[in-house]
């Protein structure tokens, strides 16, 4: 009798255990399954919104090779893209690359004959390979286009600045001034060059030219005040409604 006993209760022991492995078993399989079928379930709004709210990567070139990269990217796209051969122009330039940078220059100004920055380049490339003869004469070419523009010597002259060309971006300066003496951006141009020579007694006087031909110009204001000239703004005059009237008839 006891025997059986002891046998019953080994029995129901092993019943437990066997029952308690079945519940486990059954839960890990469906926890699996849950997990496979969640993978494949759509998106919802919230998972969307977690999604796209995510940063972008930076498109932004990080470094000159970087640059070169997506300039030649984008002329592989569309070559006739006169900006994009000036750019990698200069990159080349840059990098005492004369020959590839006066090929992307040409082009530049093959699709854009009076892009001034680019014309500004071919003279110091000329200047660079030792053939200062050439670029004088080019130089003289490029300003007789403009000969007859204020606004197009002026243009001119800063792409000559930039590239270092003090004597032709002054000569286009003066030139624009003799077309128009009038022109206020005549004798800005003329200030800011005298101002990067560091001579302040005639970049003050054409700085203040400017300004009186064209009050409107905030950074020559600022500069005029850096020089110690005094500005004075014209105070606006209220008009009355009884002036209007009288004004009207």
């Amino acid at each position: 009798m006891s025997g059986q006993k002891k046998f019953e209760m080994n029995n129901s022991k092993l019943n437990t255990t066997g029952f308690r492995s079945f519940i486990s078993c059954t839960l890990l399989f469906a926890f699996f399954a849950y997990i496979i079928l969640s993978g494949g379930c759509t998106p919802t709004t919230e998972t969307i919104e977690v999604r796209t709210n995510r940063p972008k990567k930076l498109t932004k070139p990080t470094t000159t090779e970087d640059k070169k990269h997506e300039l030649l990217e984008s002329i592989a796209h569309r070559f006739d893209n006169p900006e994009a051969h000036f750019e990698l122009g200069q990159l080349y330039q840059a990098e005492g690359l004369l020959v590839s940078a006066e090929y992307h220059y040409s082009i530049a100004l093959r699709l854009n004959p009076v892009y001034r920055d680019a014309q500004g380049a071919m003279v110091k490339m000329k200047i660079k390979n030792g053939d200062t003869a050439g670029a004088k004469l080019l130089a003289n070419t490029y300003m007789k286009e403009v000969s007859n523009s204020s606004a197009g010597s002026c243009r001119l002259g800063t792409a000559f600045q930039k590239q270092g060309l003090d004597e032709y971006a002054l000569a286009c300066y003066q030139q624009a001034l003799r077309i128009d003496p009038e022109s206020a951006e005549a004798y800005k141009q003329l200030g800011y060059y005298y101002f990067s020579k560091n001579d302040k007694v005639r970049a003050r006087d054409y700085l203040s030219r400017s300004f009186e031909i064209k009050s409107d110009q905030p950074d020559v204001a600022l500069t005029l005040g850096q020089l110690g000239v005094e500005i004075k703004i014209p105070e606006k005059t209220e008009t009355s409604p009884e002036q209007l009237e009288k004004s009207v008839k």
